[in-house]
């Protein structure tokens, strides 16, 4: 689905315009294709705490290509430019020493190529006290407004590693410098911050989920589909699942991509029992389980009948809650396996004649915030929370609610429905262990409310 503004932008009189009236610029977005490197260019590494040392042998191991010689790099003269830049910010102990922000990025940022990524990497302030405390959490401002000031396709993101999770980062540090994370920006990220401290496991980081087993609700079409797809390309097999209405679509998307299919209303009495019997019976277990099924039915509280908010609360937030206590309580979840929520920026910021929905994506988030400490075996829950996300669905939105809808971000863009994929793949990632616990916006960095 094209984005037309975005196609003016590119001609000759919407660059004049752009250029005279100041308007929304979008860049053209990197996004990952299948074999290609993580990637593209250098990155070049800065600061000093736990995991300024380890960070080259990290990115290494992902083919990632870096460098520590920034002090030379920094002359404006010089020809190298790069591809992102990783700042360890774990050894600022004061607000002076903050300082170090801005003598690191300042001269580099003006040496970045089209869509950069930039990860600052902290530690949880909760984990700390006085001045050290103040140092880190002021980490999110700056990242959060470097977002918003970056420019040409480029993310921002802060990665505060827990004390002990300094090796199990590797998974985050691979997405957040990747074209898959391409509509992920000025979010906060937490690795280790519930415990679970892992190094990440040997992966195939071409198939990571090869051999595994992932269970997609809602998988017929839009963001489940592209859910389905991202996963069977890691290598996993996928168990779409769909209200019969949707049995034609749902089958032959399996069929493409030899996975398997079970249709059933999820908010039905014996549906977890019947998800779980399926797992189990026909698979041994399930390593991934993407709650992604959802529904909308919009109108303002004053006028909002009972079978409304009912269908809603249902389908977003508790069958999801139900199907997990039976998997979770028949041991149909392996060890290592991951739980993910799709929640909505709507849960977070609200939305307008959207009380049902938008209370039952922050249900979501609270179900995260509910089970993230009391997993075991390695088992995760984390969510993603998409902003504008051009489907079909959004296409039938009127067209000036649409526009608004689109560029009132940092991308001044839509994402697509693999930018939430891509999210999801990262949590999946067996490597992710010690990421538990997150809510992920998808959201191209929203200018309100988020």
């Amino acid at each position: 689905m094209s984005d037309r503004y975005q196609s003016f932008t590119s001609s000759p009189i919407g660059r004049l315009l752009v250029k005279n009236l100041g308007l929304p610029d979008p860049t053209a977005l990197e996004r990952y294709t299948a074999g290609d490197p993580l990637v593209r260019g250098t990155v070049a590494l800065g600061g000093t705490g736990r995991l300024v040392d380890r960070l080259p042998g990290l990115l290494d191991g992902l083919g990632i290509a870096t460098t520590t010689e920034v002090a030379a790099a920094a002359d404006e003269t010089a020809p190298q430019r790069f591809k992102g830049l990783v700042f360890d910010a774990t050894g600022l102990t004061n607000s002076a020493e903050l300082v170090a922000l801005r003598d690191f990025f300042t001269p580099l940022l003006r040496r970045l190529e089209s869509c950069p990524r930039v990860v600052v990497l902290g530690t949880p302030p909760e984990q700390l006290t006085g001045p050290a405390r103040v140092a880190q959490r002021a980490l999110e401002g700056f990242t959060r407004s470097l977002g918003k000031e970056i420019g040409r396709g480029g993310t921002v993101q802060l990665v505060y590693v827990a004390e002990g999770a300094e090796d199990a980062v590797t998974s985050t540090l691979g997405f957040l410098l990747s074209p898959k994370s391409a509509y992920v920006s000025g979010q906060v990220v937490r690795v280790g911050a519930h415990g679970a401290t892992a190094a990440a496991q040997e992966v195939d980081w071409q198939r990571p989920l090869a051999g595994k087993v992932a269970l997609v609700t809602g998988a017929s079409r839009g963001i489940g589909e592209q859910i389905a797809r991202v996963l069977h390309r890691d290598g996993a097999t996928v168990v779409g699942v769909d209200v019969p209405q949707a049995a034609s679509e749902l089958q032959a998307l399996m069929r493409e991509l030899d996975g398997d299919w079970l249709t059933l209303d999820i908010t039905g009495k014996d549906a977890p029992q019947r998800i779980a019997h399926h797992l189990s019976e026909k698979h041994g277990g399930v390593d991934v389980v993407v709650h992604n099924a959802g529904i909308t039915r919009d109108k303002k509280l004053a006028n909002m009948g009972e079978d409304r908010w009912d269908s809603v609360v249902a389908v977003n937030l508790t069958a999801p809650e139900r199907i997990t206590r039976e998997l979770l309580e028949q041991g149909v979840v392996n060890a290592n396996g991951r739980i993910v929520g799709v929640a909505s920026i709507a849960g977070i910021a609200g939305n307008v004649g959207q009380t049902n929905y938008a209370a039952s994506k922050a249900g979501v988030i609270g179900f995260v915030d509910s089970l993230a400490d009391e997993l075991g075996d390695g088992i995760t829950i984390n969510a993603v929370a998409p902003g504008f996300i051009v489907t079909q669905m959004t296409a039938a939105v009127p067209f000036a609610t649409r526009e608004v809808g689109q560029r009132l971000n940092a991308m001044a863009q839509g994402g697509l429905p693999v930018d939430v994929a891509e999210t999801i793949a990262w949590y999946a990632n067996p490597a992710s262990t010690a990421v538990n616990g997150n809510v992920v916006r998808v959201c191209g960095q929203m200018m309100l409310g988020a």
